[in-house]
């Protein structure tokens, strides 16, 4: 047996058989005996031959001997141990032979002597690459065989047998790797691809990322012999995907926020620390003007610093516009400290060992700057932190082009809505007024809300609150055209029901018009009116009356708040929402106490936070009660009510109008009837002139007089009687006469020839307003005159 030796075909591994010249098998070992299946006996005196599985191969076996000793292969029988490989030996050799000579015969199974050879070539094979460093360590973490390069760095010393680790690593490195190199030992669960890094104590420098893997080496009986350690390098890898990893991050950050302040913020942080120490992003001023930024050609550029990261607060001062000449390059550079010419303002990046710079360019326009700078402790940028720190600004660039061309057109959006609603307080003699209009977060910023407050003839007031389907500036466009319909109609002094019903033809007719078709619709279809739907909630109020009419195209209920405290909603029956047609409007006339308030909004101060409308309306209720307090006025009520329903982001607009009621005193009014006969005309002008006299109001008495006179004549001579002359004294003077005709007066120019004609062109001149309106019973003309103004 060679000492050392592991081969199966050794004398101290191998079945072995002693055979003569003639092959007749003369001893046995007990591994023979247990490969040939066969007893000591059995064998003793058989020939080889009688063994193999084809005895006439017999000669073939022997046609492979090449020497005294040689090897070879043999099949032998199924049940005799099957193919095999063979090393035959002569026991006696020289001049002191013995006849007849003797052989030893040894045997192994073919599969395992393949897998030894096999195994042999691995392991040689494996000590001789360097692509891989391995090492077999003993139980006291000695170095006791490596490969060629175990690590192929500086600092590592060729002779490594019998070293430690930390003879030659950084202490704390070692350490680490002594450590998992120890739980091996302990618990014999290998390792995979742990990474460690590694600096050696003669160039520390950054090191060196490896994967380490190790499993324990045990003895046949089951004895801890060490350990094998096989460390990969895998820095550039690691690198790479940190790399990624950062360009995945500084990705995700771009894509959350639509504020360039908060988005560069958020970038900012990223770079810091995973690519630098320090970042400064500085972004042009056209971002947060709304213009056009300068295109990329041009030398000089705006830009204001936005964001910074690895600085104190106040190390670069209060945030400055800062003018910037890029000299014709745009491409981004890597310098060192000392290669930057100073620009005349603090710069943090200049300050440091290394540093970085790249352009924000998108669409052809230059959108900004990015700046990194790191420490001596760190290696200098390379090319690849360049080329990363490009396509991070080239990603940067394109949402802060879309975050400016957002902001513009939600801003314009937002303005031409607001544009297109009245004030947020109104006040009238009759009515105070104060509202809440919050747009919507969505990607639009605005939809269809709107509500007015319309001053209407005889010091009443309507108020209006509305909803239009859908969001966008297409919304917008139908809430301005309903708006505009609504104060069309409202001129007109409609009741509530029948305005509605007008502008449900009116809806119905935009939706037409959008399809584009003049075909007629057949009985009971309906018409798709998408954006074109809309609920309203129509409402008139009459300070002499002290009542209001109200009616619903699919909106919900106001809400009374009476002086009391108490809160309660107004049983008005919605009717379908606008466009639908086909159904009427049920108007609603109820009593309004003086200091009453009435809201009225849309459904998304009910709808943001409770599923059912049933909650949403008595959670409403709830805050009108707490907050409609005595001493505390609209403007701070209303935003309150809307904080304590709508507490999150907003899915959809929240409108809220409160209006406070306040009627005109009775002894502000006075109200005669006369019947048709001429005669009563001077009794007319006598009364009036006597009314304003009490009222002291004696320097309107000619002209209401006159006013008077002509009113009362035309009713008399047109339309019979009864007619009703009325005085209201409130924001203006009122005189308004009324009458059964439903025939309203028309102004013309009279003829110089004519003796007529001229009552209402006088009446005109006169006065700063006049009108007419239809009644349940007929008419009213109405006047307006200012009042004089008192020291």
């Amino acid at each position: 047996m060679t000492p050392g030796s592991d081969d199966l075909l050794d004398v101290g591994h191998a079945a072995g058989l002693v055979v003569d010249a003639r092959g007749t098998i003369l001893r046995s070992t007990p591994a023979a005996e247990n490969l040939l299946k066969r007893s000591a006996r059995d064998l003793h005196g058989r020939r080889v031959r009688d063994l193999l599985a084809v005895p006439g191969s017999w000669r073939a076996v022997m046609e492979q001997r090449d020497g005294p000793v040689w090897d070879g292969r043999a099949e032998l029988a199924p049940d005799a141990g099957g193919e095999v490989e063979f090393r035959v030996l002569p026991l006696t050799d020289g001049p002191h032979a013995v006849a007849p000579p003797l052989f030893l015969v040894l045997g192994a199974p073919r599969f395992l002597v393949s897998q030894w050879r096999q195994g042999h070539a691995f392991m040689r094979e494996l000590f001789l690459q360097d692509r891989i460093g391995l090492a077999v360590l003993d139980t006291e973490l000695r170095l006791m065989r490596t490969n060629t390069h175990l690590l192929p760095y500086s600092g590592v010393p060729g002779e490594l047998y019998g070293a430690r680790l930390a003879h030659f690593l950084r202490e704390e490195d070692a350490h680490v790797i002594d450590a998992r190199l120890r739980e091996v030992l302990t618990t014999g669960i290998p390792l995979v691809a742990a990474d460690v890094r590694v600096h050696t104590q003669v160039d520390p420098g950054a090191g060196r990322v490896m994967a380490l893997s190790a499993f324990r080496l045990q003895e046949a009986n089951g004895r801890v012999m060490g350990v094998t350690a096989l460390f990969v390098d895998v820095t550039d890898q690691r690198l790479t995907r940190s790399r990624l990893d950062l360009l995945h991050r500084a990705t995700s950050v771009l894509s959350t926020k639509l504020s360039a302040e908060a988005t560069t913020r958020d970038l900012a942080d990223v770079l810091v620390p995973a690519l630098a120490d320090v970042a400064v992003v500085e972004v042009a001023e056209a971002v947060f003007t709304y213009e056009e930024p300068v295109p990329e050609h041009r030398h000089q550029h705006v830009l204001r610093r936005t964001a910074t990261a690895g600085l104190p607060p106040d190390a670069l001062g209060p945030a400055t516009d800062i003018a910037v000449d890029t000299g014709g390059v745009l491409s981004g550079r890597v310098w060192s400290r000392g290669t930057q010419a100073s620009s005349g303002h603090p710069d943090p990046i200049g300050a440091r060992a290394y540093g970085m710079s790249v352009w924000l360019r998108a669409r052809g326009a230059l959108l900004g700057r990015i700046r990194v700078g790191r420490d001596r402790v760190r290696p200098p940028f390379t090319g690849e932190d360049l080329a990363l720190l490009e396509e991070i600004a080239s990603r940067t660039a394109l949402v802060l082009d879309n975050v400016r061309r957002y902001a513009r057109e939600r801003n314009a959006a937002v303005g031409l809505q607001r544009s297109l609603l009245p004030s947020a307080t109104t006040d009238t003699s009759t009515v105070h007024a104060a509202s809440v209009y919050l747009p919507t977060d969505t990607a639009t910023g605005v939809s269809g809300d709107w509500f007015d407050v319309i001053p209407l003839s005889s010091a009443r007031v309507a108020l209006v609150v509305g909803d239009v389907v859908g969001h966008g500036l297409q919304a917008t466009a139908t809430m301005a055209r309903m708006r505009t319909a609504v104060r069309t109609l409202a001129d007109l002094d409609l009741e509530p029901d029948e305005l509605l019903t007008h502008l449900d033809d009116l809806v119905s007719q935009f939706a037409i018009d959008a399809d584009g078709t003049e075909t007629p619709r057949p009985p009971g279809t309906e018409i798709a009116f998408g954006s074109f739907g809309a609920t309203c909630l129509y409402m008139t109020y009459d300070p002499v009356t002290r009542r209001c009419v109200v009616a619903s195209a699919g909106h919900p209920p106001p809400a009374l708040a009476a002086p009391d405290g108490s809160v309660t909603y107004l049983d008005v029956s919605p009717g379908p929402p606008l466009g639908v047609g086909g159904l009427p409007f049920e108007p609603l006339e109820a009593e309004v106490a003086d200091g009453s308030v009435l809201a009225l909004y849309t459904d998304g101060l009910i709808e943001r936070s409770h599923a059912d409308l049933d909650e949403g309306m008595a959670a409403l209720r709830h805050a009108l009660s707490s907050l409609l307090t005595p001493g505390r006025t609209l403007e701070d009520a209303g935003p309150g009510v809307v904080r304590s329903l709508v507490p999150g982001p907003l899915s959809d607009d929240v409108t809220l109008l409160l209006a406070a009621v306040r009627g005109v005193p009775a002894d502000s009014t006075a109200t005669w009837t006369f019947a048709a006969d001429p005669s009563v005309v001077a009794e007319a002008r006598a009364r009036v002139l006597s009314q304003l006299s009490r009222w002291d109001l004696d320097e309107l008495a000619f002209t209401t007089e006159l006013v008077a006179s002509e009113l009362v004549t035309n009713a008399i001579r047109y339309a019979g009687g009864p007619v009703v002359l009325r005085l209201i004294r409130a924001e203006t003077l009122i005189c308004e006469v009324s009458d059964g005709s439903g025939t309203q007066p028309r102004m013309r120019r009279a003829h110089a020839t004519e003796e007529g004609g001229r009552g209402l062109f006088l009446i005109a001149q006169l006065t700063d307003r006049w009108g007419s309106r239809y009644t349940r019973t007929g008419k009213t003309i109405w006047t307006e005159q200012s009042l004089p103004t008192r020291p």
